[in-house]
């Protein structure tokens, strides 16, 4: 299937844009502009029931959460998403991802709860899933405190965030806790360094490049890091069994999109219910274009259902 016309006509608007890439810069300028990317395409004023900011304990110090309570929530306790924004654990923040929390927690009828893990270079691997993995505990335990219910709590992110909920998923699962009941995995990074069909065919042009991704590794790894540590690599795992129900969305012009389906066989091989949305003519987080791209808010949309029924189910 060819790419799409509307995000090929983006992606050449892009291309014909004079300056760096995004990879070729230092993170801080990396940094805006992502933000600058997210302000141009992303979802504009969503109106949402609630937003509240906090903090919670961490390996590190305090980690800032922003919880997002949808509109015409009721006095009960709602079920929850933690989220783990996307950009490559170097970029991206609460409110690169405030849009697309708002839409989540509209759709699904959750509260989600944005995480605003350690970035690297500053902070290298484990410090995001340490975080990452501190804050759904912390979360769990405080539940009725903030307003959900402990016993329907979700983790979902995209691109490195849906790593990072894949890896919080097992640690948890390894763990004997906090208990997770549903995973919501959105273009992941399930395999740093793989060396897949669509990682070759789709390492340029295609808005995320291979070069973008071995920039940052470089930045979020430690020189002497083990690649198929599960933590940073969740399909490395060896015993996948027992695992939440998962929601894994793909892309097919991605250079993720293999490991993203290797992922959902090796998950459903061990016995877990997965859902895998594939959108063969779109790229890579595509969700992020909502003022550019129709799809994108059908594929939110999608998602949201897709946790909201198995709240239904359960």
């Amino acid at each position: 299937m060819p790419l799409d016309p509307i995000m090929k006509a983006f992606l050449d608007q892009m291309a014909a844009q004079d300056g760096p890439q995004m990879y070729e810069l230092p993170p801080a300028a990396a940094r805006e502009m992502f933000a600058a990317l997210m302000q141009l395409a992303g979802p504009k004023d969503v109106p949402i029931g609630k937003v509240t900011n906090l903090t919670c304990p961490g390996p590190a110090g305090e980690i800032p959460l922003r919880i997002y309570t949808p509109v015409a929530a009721g006095r009960e306790a709602l079920p929850a998403l933690v989220f783990f924004h996307g950009g490559g654990w170097v970029i991206g923040n609460i409110e690169t991802h405030d849009g697309l929390c708002r839409m989540f927690a509209n759709e699904a009828g959750v509260s989600v709860i944005s995480v605003d893990y350690r970035l690297a270079p500053e902070n290298k691997f484990p410090a995001a899933i340490e975080d990452a993995y501190a804050a759904v505990a912390w979360i769990e335990a405080n539940a009725s405190d903030i307003g959900v219910d402990a016993n329907r709590l979700a983790v979902g992110g995209d691109s490195a965030g849906g790593g990072l909920a894949a890896s919080v998923a097992q640690i948890a699962l390894k763990n004997g806790g906090p208990t997770i009941d549903y995973q919501m995995l959105l273009f992941p990074v399930a395999k740093i360094g793989s060396n897949t069909r669509s990682m070759n065919e789709r390492a340029k042009g295609y808005f995320l490049e291979r070069a973008a991704l071995d920039w940052f590794f470089a930045h979020y790894l430690p020189v002497d890091a083990d690649r198929s540590d599960p933590r940073m690599s969740p399909l490395a795992a060896t015993d996948v069994a027992g695992l939440p129900p998962a929601y894994i969305m793909v892309a097919g012009f991605d250079p993720l999109h293999d490991e993203g389906v290797q992922y959902a066989e090796k998950l459903k091989a061990a016995g877990v219910s997965v859902t895998v949305a594939d959108y063969p003519d779109l790229v890579h987080d595509f969700i992020y274009l909502q003022a550019v791209l129709p799809q994108a808010p059908e594929a939110v949309k999608a998602a949201a259902a897709a946790r909201r029924g198995a709240l239904t189910k359960g």
